[in-house]
């Protein structure tokens, strides 16, 4: 039991259930598999938004610009389908895929080369990327009728009960999982969030390993931008505006710290399903959308409160122990 209230993730989980046990109560059927596969269906890309957010702040960053880069490359690709629907929908994925990592390559020579505080860098782009959605369109909507049938349908199309969109988001989480814990990119971005001065006489580019970041979030960002136009059917300047928002508090609420270098991709993806069971849940219980923003927003309060306490007493924890090796030596001596 002991271990179940330590473990984040685990706790996290079980208040997930709880809040689906919980709900069901005012909407029957609302905890029925049909219903919960839709949750995750609608809580898909949100969670490879968040899990790209995660390799940023893992590295003591943050990219506000994740939702404007849906946006402009959602708009673009959009527009390249309406106007060459014969081209095949692999290569419009791998233009979304490609404009999302330019823009967040843009980020991140912004940060490393220049050393501007990432949240003022993507401050500016959010607004920039915005603005080039608006220049390339001309404040334009592309309707589902320009677009062709396979854009729109891929992404619905269900493979073993699931939708399409659903196994992309389950793919990202499985390569995220093992990008972060398995290769030295993930080893670079723990350790240049949790301690970069350690971290550049281990010898690591922490620069350089923000910059991947930032480009592997703009990565993700492209990816998004597809699924999130060919889901909806639409594109116009003002997708996924607020996106960014929701993203960082994924994180906040999975357990990812702000400070950097501590949290992992499953906290990640049941933070974004906690705000995806919430956003589901309060409409069809008659709660107003004003007093659904002041409960997320109360959400993320307490998440970043439990966190602060969480990490301040893993450290009084370590000088603790310090103090008591110390004491032993003494007396030894």
């Amino acid at each position: 039991m002991q271990r179940f209230f330590k473990n984040r993730e685990i706790l996290l989980a079980g208040i997930i259930i709880l809040m689906i046990a919980g709900f069901s109560f005012r909407a029957p059927g609302f905890e029925r598999p049909a219903n919960l596969v839709n949750i995750f269906n609608d809580t898909s890309i949100l969670i490879i938004l968040a899990l790209g957010q995660m390799a940023v702040i893992l590295t003591k960053s943050i990219d506000l610009s994740v939702a404007a880069n849906l946006a402009f490359t959602g708009m673009a690709v959009a527009m390249t389908n309406a106007a060459f629907p014969g081209v095949p929908l692999p290569l419009l994925v791998a233009m979304a895929v490609g404009i999302g990592a330019l823009l967040g390559s843009i980020n991140g020579i912004l940060v490393w080369w220049l050393r501007i505080p990432p949240i003022v860098v993507t401050l500016g782009t959010l607004t920039i990327y915005r603005g080039m959605a608006f220049v390339l369109s001309g404040g334009g909507w592309v309707n589902a009728h320009q677009m062709s049938p396979t854009f729109l349908n891929v992404p619905r199309t269900p493979i073993l009960g699931l939708p399409v969109l659903s196994w992309v988001a389950i793919i990202i989480i499985a390569g995220a999982w093992l990008v972060l814990t398995r290769t030295s990119f993930g080893r670079s971005a723990y350790a240049s969030g949790g301690n970069p001065g350690a971290a550049v006489y281990a010898g690591i580019d922490v620069g350089r390993t923000r910059f991947l970041a930032f480009v592997l979030s703009g990565a993700l960002a492209g990816l998004a931008s597809y699924l999130w136009v060919s889901r909806y059917a639409v594109a116009y300047v003002d997708i996924a505006a607020g996106l960014e928002l929701d993203s960082v508090a994924a994180n906040v609420i999975g357990g990812i710290s702000i400070a950097g270098g501590i949290g992992t991709a499953i906290g990640a993806v049941l933070g974004a399903l906690f705000l995806g069971v919430i956003k589901n849940a309060l409409p069809v219980i008659g709660i107003s959308p004003f007093a659904q923003m002041a409960i997320s927003g109360v959400v993320i309060i307490l998440a970043v409160v439990f966190n602060a306490r969480a990490e301040a007493k893993r450290g009084r924890i370590i000088l603790r122990d310090r103090a008591a090796a110390d004491n032993g030596k003494e007396a030894a001596a």
